[in-house]
């Protein structure tokens, strides 16, 4: 085989293709920042507006926390000769009011607490599609790269192989290559619509193209030191990290609304007034309507028994499920601090060895083919083993900063 113009040839098409690369063409599109992202996400997103209109409903319900029962209107005959008009108005102790005031106050910080929660999810969306987004643009470019590299080379090895210069077994095998990374990048690009579509809808623009400022793979070095500083800053104990957790800050509120509710019901056993205003004269009499006084006593016990045991339950259950929270936020801030470890030691692996291994491999099997001490198959395992570690660490970038957006969810931040 004539193996100089095999070199001459492949060494020429991998220098050209690894000197100029290749970036996806794309469509018109409109860039979008990570903190603007954020900032349309919040003023946008219906899950906040929902959120905004639940505390006006319980702001609305605390003016009407004074709710005497309505007024009875009565027709009587007093002396059995003429029907007369009367008034019967029963009202609670003040006790009562207060109670349900407290309550409603109480309906109202529930609700603000349950809007912070909601702010800290869609921020936690937002990043996170934000960060697909950038994975998936990184992906493609990585991939049409490789996509470029390994279509040359197929083009070269069939006309090598029409001139009888390479085996079968060599054609066979750039070809797999070359069609295995077009596939990829099909994938990538498919997911890289999808991040797309998805960043949009949680930004309410659904029609546009939305595209990152940063490349992920030039955050790498950035993401090291600032992951590595907030490691170091982290608390030990669960109870001190998730002290400003929405989550918690809300389950906390429904045991206070729970209890408050124990109260009113208590309240509500006791006697309530009743005043009214009615005709009890004869036609001659000089004072016809007088006023009369009363008391309401809450005699049907079983129905306020009941109550008071319904109320009770609502409470314990709430109080269960705030352990259950803090149980699971507890289990979810230690995995993602386990992950947020794992990935910074792997991130730091790959910017001080993975990185320049690969480059290095890369330079080096090019070298070592031209000077023919290698084959272009043993150059082909070599740029696949290198185009693996950069995959790979664009893979632990995402992972990182995964964890890291995790870890500022549980600590509402």
């Amino acid at each position: 085989m004539k193996y100089f113009g095999i070199r001459a040839l492949l060494g020429w098409v991998v220098v050209l293709t690894l000197l100029i690369g290749a970036d996806p063409v794309r469509a018109q599109t409109v860039t979008v920042s990570l903190d603007s992202a954020e900032e349309q996400s919040l003023r946008r997103h219906p899950r906040l507006r929902q959120s905004e209109q639940e505390i006006a409903e319980q702001r609305a319900l605390k003016q009407g926390s004074f709710a005497p029962a309505n007024p009875d209107f009565l027709f009587s005959a007093p002396t059995g000769e003429m029907w007369a008009p009367g008034v019967v108005q029963t009202i609670d102790l003040p006790n009562v009011y207060r109670r349900q005031r407290q309550v409603a106050q109480a309906g109202i910080t529930l609700a603000e607490r349950n809007r912070e929660v909601s702010r800290a999810t869609v921020l936690r969306d937002t990043r996170l599609a934000y960060l697909a987004l950038q994975f998936a643009e990184a992906q493609v470019r990585q991939l049409t790269y490789q996509d470029s590299l390994f279509q040359a080379l197929r083009l070269a090895t069939e006309r090598l192989f029409a001139a009888g210069e390479v085996t079968s077994l060599q054609r066979i095998s750039t070809d797999a290559e070359a069609r295995q990374v077009t596939v990829q990048l099909q994938q990538a690009t498919d997911d890289q619509r999808a991040a797309q579509r998805r960043l949009s809808l949680l930004l309410g623009r659904p029609t546009e193209a939305l595209v990152t400022s940063t490349d992920l793979r030039r955050s790498g070095p950035e993401l090291a030191q600032t992951g590595t500083a907030l490691l170091g800053s982290l608390p030990a104990e669960d109870s001190t990290a998730l002290v400003r957790s929405p989550t918690l800050a809300a389950a906390t509120q429904n045991v206070a609304l729970s209890q408050s509710g124990i109260s009113l019901v208590r309240a509500r056993r006791t006697p309530a007034l009743t005043v009214g205003y009615q005709n009890q004269a004869f036609e001659n009499s000089a004072i016809k309507y007088r006023f009369q006084f009363g008391v309401s006593l809450p005699i049907w016990f079983w129905t306020y028994r009941s109550q008071l045991q319904a109320a009770t339950a609502r409470s314990q259950a709430a109080s269960y499920q705030l352990q259950t929270q803090r149980l699971e936020l507890s289990t979810q801030y230690q995995q993602a601090l386990a992950d947020t470890r794992k990935f910074s030691t792997s991130l730091g692996y790959y910017e001080q060895t993975g990185l320049p291994q690969s480059r290095a491999i890369i330079s080096q099997s090019q070298r070592l083919f031209r000077a023919g001490e290698i084959s272009y198959l043993v150059l082909i395992q070599s740029l696949n083993q290198a185009f693996t570690i950069q995959n790979t660490y664009l893979t632990t970038i995402r992972d990182y900063r995964q964890a890291l957006v995790e870890l500022t969810y549980l600590r509402g931040e």
